[in-house]
């Protein structure tokens, strides 16, 4: 059995815990917290095929504490001198983690997390760690951009019998983080699908996205979940355009740059399955118009089939819950935080 952590967005336990139950019939949930996930499984990582994961990292141990004060230099101190109580099977599979890396892997640094953030420790400590871990390894260490990542990350939650926490852990997702990769105002790709996986997306629905902006939502939909008929409208020229060019080879995409009042004059009355979409709720473009929640619902009212599904990522404000018209039934909705921002994933269904 091997033991992964793997980190969210914070809000999303119940689902997270509910798709990992569904794909691996092994699976063990040691700690569903907010945010993350400490699961086994006998899965290999490469078969995983998880979309719902910020990263995935593979555990080499962990300690529990008593209270926060050096709990991540105590962690580093037993890595080094091989106490925690560890059996001679676990520290040998903890050093197989550690020294099990691809061939085209030459580098790695350290990272220090605090409660999600950066944290320092002693220097001395830390040239210690590396040392050990370049002769597990064979590899070199590379603070800046390195093949790969050794975590020490401490965790505190309240509520929870092993309150003070810290994971060692190997990084094992390889990319840039979302921040450096995505356009302003972007949903992060794990969102994407998460999206998706709540509007019970098949491949037959006709789907539409009035605010694609970049084309994270329509990206998901084709690639993950192999729909048909995606219709995707942004009046941003620039994210308009980019995302023109994303899809300009895909079968079943359509693009229409312009305003979302639109939509009705393109699209035939109730042809859309399903709406999934991220319209601006104030964080990184402003609302001018008054009644714009309003004026949305109304299309959601007009393209969306009877039975019909939307999903859309808002605020949770009284100008959103007010525009809601009779004819939509709230399903759920599920309070998360994206780039520390409260918002909300709510669930509809055209009655």
């Amino acid at each position: 059995m091997a033991l992964f952590y793997a980190p969210f967005i914070p809000g999303l336990q119940n689902f997270i815990a509910e798709i990992i139950k569904e794909r691996l019939d092994d699976v063990i949930i040691h700690k569903l917290l907010d945010g993350a996930v400490l699961f086994e499984t006998k899965t290999n990582y490469d078969k995983l095929n998880f979309f719902c994961f910020n990263n995935i990292f593979a555990v080499i141990s962990i300690m529990e504490h008593t209270e926060k004060h050096n709990a991540l230099e105590k962690h580093i101190r037993a890595f080094l001198d091989g106490s925690g109580g560890a059996s001679v099977k676990e520290a040998e599979d903890a050093n197989q983690i550690i020294a099990n890396n691809s061939k085209s892997f030459n580098t790695f640094r350290i990272v220090i997390s605090d409660e999600n953030k950066p944290a320092s420790i002693d220097e001395k400590l830390r040239v210690e760690a590396e040392k050990a871990i370049c002769r597990l390894s064979s590899l070199k260490v590379n603070r800046a951009l390195p093949d790969a990542e050794f975590w020490f990350l401490f965790r505190r939650e309240d509520g929870l019998k092993m309150q003070n926490f810290s994971v060692f852990m190997k990084r094992l997702t390889v990319r840039s983080s979302w921040e450096k990769t995505l356009h302003k105002g972007e949903l992060p790709p794990p969102l994407s699908w998460i999206l998706c996986r709540l509007a019970n997306l098949v491949h037959s629905d006709t789907v539409l996205d009035p605010f694609c902006g970049y084309g994270s939502i329509p990206d998901a939909a084709l690639k993950h979940f192999h729909i048909k008929n995606f219709i995707a409208c942004d009046n941003d020229r620039e994210a308009a355009s980019y995302c023109a060019a994303r899809f300009k080879k895909k079968e079943g995409f359509v693009l229409h740059k312009g305003d979302f009042s639109e939509l009705p004059f393109i699209i035939k009355e109730k042809k859309v399955d399903v709406i999934i979409t991220d319209p601006p709720w104030g964080h990184y473009k402003e609302i001018n118009d008054s009644d714009f929640y309003k004026k949305m619902f109304e299309l959601f009212c007009g393209l969306l089939k009877e039975g019909g599904r939307a999903v859309v990522l808002c605020a949770n404000d009284d100008l959103f819950l007010r525009a809601v018209p009779v004819c939509f039934e709230l399903q759920s909705s599920i309070p998360i935080l994206l780039s520390g921002r409260k918002a909300v994933i709510f669930v509809f269904r055209r009655k």
